[in-house]
């Protein structure tokens, strides 16, 4: 098992569906796509974590073997990483269904200089991927405490509690789809993300 991570922090919040589409395998579908590119990625090892009324579900959709976390904060999951062995891990959203692989690259190298990284999504609203390295700092544990992927300003939080500049590294952004429009963020001529697009045409 690799010391580097990449998880997928999934929620058990129902997706907002586009019409005719259930929620909850459209919640499974992007889900799975995201895992998908965790697990195509060499030289790491691709995790799953959840909360625990979704775990068995969200388990459902990975490869055996897949290391399952209960978690539902990124701190949390973390926290289940360094009993792991993790050296460093990128916490991936649940719903970036088109994610570049080349992204989550650009975190890992990211954390050769800094020990956070963050890919911010693309309208401000949180982050898409957070990166660290093990053992966390104690400035970026305590900020975890309070942040998540989803808290709003999560980036400008981190750096403002980092103790010096550039120990928060900025990755290229991203989008989510967290709501019924977010869909038209998908490119047709992309590749992957095809349990997404199987279940929308």
């Amino acid at each position: 098992m690799s010391s580097r991570f990449v998880v997928v922090l999934a929620s058990a919040a129902p997706a907002q569906a586009p019409p005719g589409t259930d929620a909850g395998q459209y919640r499974l579908a992007l889900l799975e796509d995201v895992y998908e590119v965790a697990a195509g990625l060499d030289l790491v090892t691709a995790a799953l974590a959840a909360p625990a009324a979704f775990l068995a579900e969200a388990e459902s959709i990975t490869w055996p073997g897949t290391p399952l976390i209960e978690a539902t904060t990124p701190l949390e999951t973390f926290t289940a990483l360094t009993a792991l062995g993790a050296t460093e891990a990128v916490i991936l959203a649940p719903d970036a269904p088109d994610l570049p692989a080349l992204l989550i690259g650009k975190l890992f190298r990211a954390l050769g200089s800094a020990p956070a990284g963050v890919c911010p999504e693309a309208s401000g609203n949180g982050l898409v991927a957070l990166a660290a390295q093990f053992p966390l700092p104690a400035w970026l544990s305590e900020t975890l405490a309070d942040v998540t992927l989803d808290t709003p300003d999560a980036l400008a939080r981190l750096r403002a509690a980092a103790p010096f500049p550039g120990q928060v590294q900025k990755a290229p952004q991203w989008h989510r789809l967290r709501t019924r429009a977010d869909i038209s963020l998908l490119d047709p001529g992309l590749e992957g993300w095809d349990n997404t697009r199987a279940l929308l045409s």
